[in-house]
């Protein structure tokens, strides 16, 4: 690797640390702003499986500091979420520089479509996913056996299903961004839908708990999501069509242009 080379590589990498540092600058503010929040939070975090646990049945917590550290996760995820459309911002200013100018323009349907989808599907995860699975797995107790859910396990449980269903619904700004890249194309995407539909069975037995109804519940969105990618992948597709053809016109323009400037000159 040349000094050239390495020019370039070395930007990017102070580029992206730039860009991190930001993300963790808004990412504490809104951590501060929450932590005042942390125990309402956590309350209303844990709504879904008080909803199915019996009446009088708490969760628990064995270490003494972890009620504490688990507020101060609540109040970090909160501020994650709280600053989500800050840091796909920064996201998108770390892959601008490799856009062509007229493709910067989408930087705010960028950055609103993608905290609409991921707030969406966290909030598909909380109301409809959370209170199936909550009552399937609460459903196991009976006379010989209780559910005694501890905080730190029902924290962490509930987190990874929250970021895996706000990840997955991205997948419409994914589809978007790889066809205007010229990656895929609405075709392409028709023809490997039953691999998509395998793949999203896969992916769901791996992000989900082991029961088929949590499964199906994330599943069946990313199907649908993968549908909705094929018609945007049309219309991605059809906006850079009208963007060749324009540019094309304008070239043709510009050199009729020129052509008529060097026969008048000849004509003096």
């Amino acid at each position: 690797m040349t000094d050239d080379d390495k020019q370039p590589f070395l930007s990017h990498l102070e580029e992206l640390r730039k860009r991190l540092i930001l993300c963790a600058i808004a990412i504490g503010v809104g951590f501060a702003i929450s932590y005042a929040f942390s125990e309402r939070l956590f309350i209303l975090l844990i709504m879904p499986l008080k909803a199915v646990m019996p009446e009088g049945d708490q969760l628990i917590f064995t270490n003494l500091p972890e009620m504490f550290f688990t507020y101060l996760k609540v109040a970090f995820l909160s501020g994650v979420l709280l600053m989500a459309p800050f840091i796909f911002y920064q996201l998108w200013m770390f892959i601008a520089p490799g856009l062509y100018r007229k493709e910067k323009k989408y930087v705010i349907p960028f950055v609103v479509s993608s905290t609409i989808l991921f707030i969406s599907g966290a909030l598909f995860g909380y109301f409809i996913v959370f209170p199936f699975g909550f009552k399937f797995f609460i459903g196991f107790s009976n006379e010989y056996v209780k559910a005694l859910p501890s905080v730190k396990q029902y924290f962490s449980f509930a987190i990874k299903l929250l970021f895996a269903f706000g990840v997955v619904f991205e997948l419409p700004v994914v589809i978007f961004f790889l066809t205007k890249m010229g990656v895929v194309t609405p075709e392409l995407l028709g023809r490997k839908r039953k691999y998509a539909i395998l793949l999203a069975f896969v992916l769901a037995a791996i992000l989900t708990p082991p029961d088929v109804i949590t499964q199906c519940m994330m599943a069946v969105p990313l199907i649908v999501l993968y549908e909705i990618g094929i018609l945007v992948a049309r219309f991605a597709r059809k906006k850079k069509e009208e963007k060749a053809e324009t540019d094309e016109e304008e070239k043709k323009e510009s050199g009729s242009i020129k052509k008529g400037h060097v026969a008048s000159g000849n004509g003096q």
